[in-house]
């Protein structure tokens, strides 16, 4: 299912340089389904997945929650095959299967021994073009995700956080919906809105196969055609014209929760990776950030003592400018104020006084050797591929290690001055309540 969007989309980063030695060759059929394929004989596996470019991002005012809902109901049974049959099939193949929703895309895999990987095929094919979705199935599925939402995000105070500052940071774009929905659309979800939706965005033209591991790229493509090449090419799917209007100044938002610890997250406004400051805004997170020797770990957490985390991240896998990320959670006993201003004086540090020579060389060798760590898994490779392929194009790759290895001290002061400022910040403070002190 969905993953955390701060720690998965910035793995993804880290491990994007593999795509240098990837031959991936693309096919696009006449419907205009395309398909990425690389051959991995490393081992006797491979992993067959479907992207469809649809998320949160695709959403309507009262309609949240519908891409996510939708990837449940994939599991559900089709006019051929039964619930459940799908992943029992898989299973009993000695496969996995699983699925993720984002703000940009849905995505579904199978991962099987190379001389399986064309059982899932037939499968996928006939779950894009025949899902039974009846209104019993839809409003018994939305119970499921009602539930889901309750224990991921309404009991959950950091993720409630989280929801809060990307409503408050965004006015007008859909990146300030949650990916799962808000609670009060899934209790009042029609089912002829989910059914439109899976009409809309499963079609082959809106779709992307990626296929890695132990395969002949000939073969497979020809199963897949002879698979999905008879599906007809669905409507183009609605363009998102949302764009928002300019920060200018300040948005601060404070939740009542009950919770152990005080917490304060701040996000501000940045372009994709593909713009020209995006590699060093990466490098900016990389530097704040990874490990116990970054700046805000030794900071606050080793130093001043006064958070058990703290934590940057930059999100530019994105289809359009998102956010970086700051925040941290405070130590017991400590006070929220004294964390915040502890954090924003290491931000405003890297603007007036660039990082050392070997700070940006390690935070470079860093997002290089995570990915020689992860080089044999053919799952990744996939998954490296359809990120960007959905957002900045898989071909955006191939420019990920040349750009970020150019990147120097100045310049990541610079985008830290351009964009860690109060005119782009939204900030969220959680406000820790005794249990049982609200309804």
């Amino acid at each position: 299912m969905k993953y955390s969007i701060i720690v998965s989309l910035f793995f993804i980063l880290l491990l994007a340089t593999h795509a240098l030695a990837l031959q991936v060759d693309e096919y696009v059929l006449d419907n205009g389904l395309k398909m990425l394929i690389v051959e991995d004989h490393k081992a006797p596996t491979a992993t067959f997945q479907v992207w469809y470019r649809v998320g949160s991002r695709n959403e309507k005012t009262g309609k949240t929650g519908l891409s996510h809902l939708l990837e449940h109901m994939m599991f559900k049974g089709t006019k051929n095959y039964g619930p459940k049959t799908f992943s029992q099939t898989i299973q009993r193949a000695g496969g996995t299967d699983n699925a993720f929703t984002s703000k940009d895309y849905t995505g579904y895999f199978e991962l099987l021994a190379s001389d399986r990987i064309s059982l899932p095929i037939d499968l996928e094919a006939d779950r894009m073009q025949n899902l039974v979705l009846s209104n019993d199935s839809v409003l018994s599925e939305r119970d499921v995700v009602t539930e889901e939402r309750r224990l991921r995000y309404e009991d959950d105070p950091q993720s409630y956080v989280m929801e809060e500052v990307f409503a408050a940071a965004f006015k007008n774009h859909p990146y300030r919906w949650p990916v799962i929905g808000w609670m009060s659309d899934l209790k009042t979800l029609d089912p002829g809105a989910l059914i439109e939706h899976y009409k809309t965005y499963y079609a082959p033209n809106n779709a992307v196969i990626i296929v890695v591991g132990d395969v002949n790229k000939k073969e497979i493509m020809e199963k897949v055609r002879q698979a999905f090449g008879s599906i007809p090419t669905g409507p183009a799917a609605p363009a998102v014209q949302a764009e928002e209007d300019e920060q200018k100044g300040e948005r601060r938002v404070y939740i009542n929760k009950e919770a152990e610890l005080p917490y304060i997250m701040a996000v501000f406004k940045t372009p994709t990776i593909s713009h020209e400051d995006g590699f060093a805004l990466d490098v900016l997170g990389s530097i704040l950030s990874d490990g116990r020797s970054s700046r805000l770990y030794r900071s606050l957490v080793y130093d001043k003592q006064i958070a058990i985390s703290a934590w940057a991240s930059y999100e530019g896998v994105s289809k359009d400018p998102f956010l970086f990320f700051a925040g941290a959670t405070a130590g017991q006993g400590k006070k929220i104020e004294d964390v915040e201003a502890a954090l924003l004086e290491e931000l405003e540090k890297i603007k007036q006084q660039p990082p050392s020579a070997q700070e940006v060389r390690r935070a470079i060798n860093q997002a290089e050797a995570s990915f020689i760590m992860q080089q044999d898994s053919i799952y990744m490779q996939a998954r490296i591929l359809g990120s960007f392929e959905m957002t900045v194009g898989w071909r955006f790759i191939d420019k990920y290690l040349e750009g970020i290895r150019k990147v120097t001290p100045e310049d990541v002061s610079r985008v830290a001055k351009k964009y860690l400022i109060d005119e782009k910040k939204t900030t969220g403070v959680l406000v820790p309540i005794a249990k049982g002190a609200r309804s």
